[in-house]
């Protein structure tokens, strides 16, 4: 049996600088025990401490096979035992005041101050935690900072490494051996990882939005590369000088498809999952929506709550009322606190209007709810309408990527109010012209009845500067609509996993267009929940180019490979449709 390591891509890391300002205030290397007393600022921007708290630093735990890695650990100073909530990433135990996420939080519109800065970046914030009676472990994982050995990039090395420190955080004197997980993002996806290795004393989850699946959600999103956002996020990770990073986007030109044993590492294995969970979405995260969504319909864990917002992640993670609610989650199964938790519907969905009438936490019986059906609206190529009947004949709509608009767009009018909540899809038959591929952006839009399109920050800032980041990008902080992408070569879907409502596609094969040759693809869009009132419109937009834009506004979007005519065919024997989840009665 070959070692996986030996077929993962490794780099060189970076130098570490140790300066106590790169990487955050407390990250100089200092083993030791101290106590940060009420009042304590690590820094003059960040909230002061309301209690005192323990710290360790930089804590030493050996791995299961030998390897050394070292964590940071804020408790309350009290004799009593307490449990511990984790939050395990790549990006450095002390980021939480390194420079370059400071920036983020003023960039969004979140004041430094809401948080201590003692918290990892995207993790839980140790000032309010622990004066709650919980421990908070930051651990440097695998190959960050000082931790010994080389680091990997998301799948079962994490799950397994942050199986030995969950042990070993439960055997602590004062730990009463409960441990759970919280974070967003990359300390979300993680724990999806590690909860699939069973570790005993994991008590409870809680991930705010993340992928589920390296390739499918990260890498490959359609069988579409996106390089530069996945470097972005290996030059977060903050490397040890002597030792080696995985380099995924040269695993994605060598290994291109899924069923590498690289890729297939980097899929959660759902049906292990058993523990409890709080799971945290969203209708608009590009890079996190599909992978939150999956989580929920796959995991094997019987006691699971879904809360689908109308924010970003980081607003919605540090609000201080949702950080009650994960408190009363965390104190019914790691306190044992009768609080009435369990009474808490299994799902908390949200539905946009995208004019300022978004309504939150809305109880459903399940994610889509059981009063949704699925209807089917076709295209017609003469009136560029999405009809309720598919129509006779085929007329075919065709476009080209080097001239004119490069896209074809199609509408309905509402004439009452409709509710969408669930899983839209694409059903498309296309032709390439001149070319043996194609490449497919496809978005749904809310247009008011004048026809405008409507749009929805997610983040608090509102200025001119977020206008410029997000008018041809910055899908995480501007909603603008479900959308989706395929590349028609890898169009194949996998029958097992595959349901009317959700195309997968099994991104284990390429099959190149004959010439003249018409195909039938599917294209998942992102989960929705979304109203449209009498007068407004729906307007599905069929590009050869990225009309989304960048994930992030200081990423580079991908540009299509996309060359000659394009055609889509709309009727007859070609019946092409956008199917929406619709709220009955």
């Amino acid at each position: 049996m070959t070692d996986l390591n030996q077929l993962k891509v490794y780099r060189p890391s970076l130098d570490y600088i140790d300066d106590g300002k790169e990487h955050g205030v407390l990250s100089k290397f200092e083993p030791g025990t101290r106590i940060l007393p009420k009042g304590y600022q690590v820094s003059d921007k960040f909230k002061p401490l309301d209690c005192d708290i323990v710290f360790e630093k930089d804590v030493p735990i050996k791995l299961r096979d030998g390897v050394t890695i070292y964590a940071d650990v804020f408790r309350p100073n009290t004799n009593e035992k307490v449990p511990v909530i984790m939050a395990w990433s790549p990006y450095g135990k002390s980021a939480g005041t390194a420079p370059r996420y400071e920036n983020i939080f003023g960039i969004i519109g979140l004041k430094n101050n809401i948080v201590s800065g003692l918290e990892k970046f995207e993790g839980p914030d140790p000032a309010y935690w622990c004066q709650q009676g919980y421990a908070i472990c930051n651990p440097d994982e695998r190959g960050i900072a000082h931790s010994e050995g080389d680091a990997s990039m998301i799948g079962t090395q994490e799950g397994r490494d942050s199986y030995d420190v969950i042990e070993w955080l439960a055997a602590q004197s004062w730990c009463t051996g409960k441990v759970a997980m919280s974070g967003t993002s990359y300390l979300a996806f993680s724990q999806w990882f590690i909860a699939a290795e069973q570790p005993p004393h994991l008590a409870a989850i809680n991930p705010t939005e993340g992928l589920s699946d390296g390739y499918r959600d990260m890498a490959m999103r359609g069988g579409i590369p996106d390089e530069d956002f996945v470097r972005r996020i290996q030059a977060n990770h903050v490397n040890v000088d002597d030792n080696q990073h995985e380099d995924v986007t040269a695993e994605m030109k060598k290994y291109p498809l899924i069923n590498h044993p690289v890729w297939q590492d980097k899929i959660v294995k759902f049906d292990q999952i058993q523990v409890p969970t709080y799971l945290v979405a969203s209708y608009g995260n590009t890079l996190h929506t599909n992978g939150t969504f999956r989580a929920w319909r796959q995991m094997g864990s019987k006691q699971k709550w879904l809360r689908i917002h109308n924010s970003q992640e980081w607003p919605d993670y540090y609000d201080a009322m949702n950080t009650e609610d994960r408190k009363r989650f965390f104190d019914y199964f790691l306190k044992d606190v009768q609080n009435g938790w369990e009474e808490t519907p299994k799902v908390r969905y949200a539905m946009l209007d995208m004019a300022g009438g978004d309504e939150t936490n809305i109880a459903g019986d399940e994610f889509p709810p059981s009063y949704v059906d699925y209807q089917k609206f076709h295209l017609d190529g003469v009136t560029r309408e999405l009809r309720d009947q598919v129509t006779k004949k085929d007329v075919s709509v065709t476009y080209t990527p080097e001239m004119g608009p490069g896209k074809a767009s199609f509408i309905k009018q509402f004439s009452q109010r409709t509710e969408m909540i669930g899983y839209p899809k694409v059903h498309l038959n296309v032709q390439a012209k001149d070319a043996d591929d194609m490449e497919l952006f496809v978005v749904m839009q809310k247009l008011d009845q004048y026809g405008n399109q409507l749009s929805e920050f997610v983040v608090p800032n509102h200025g001119a500067m977020m206008h410029d980041f997000t008018d041809n990008g910055g899908t995480v902080m501007k909603y603008k609509g479900p959308d989706g992408r395929l590349r028609v070569s890898v169009r194949h879907l996998d029958e097992a996993q595959s349901t009317d409502a959700i195309p997968v596609h099994s991104f284990d094969r390429v099959e190149k267009l004959s010439p003249n040759e018409v195909v039938p693809v599917d294209i998942v869009l992102m989960p929705m929940g979304m109203v449209f009132n009498p007068g407004e419109q729906l307007r599905l937009v069929i590009s050869a180019k990225n009309e989304a834009g960048s994930i992030v506004p200081w990423s580079v979007a991908y540009e299509s490979k996309n060359k000659g005519r394009q055609v889509i065919h709309c009727g007859g024997e070609y019946d092409s449709y956008l199917q929406v989840p619709v709220k009955l009665g």
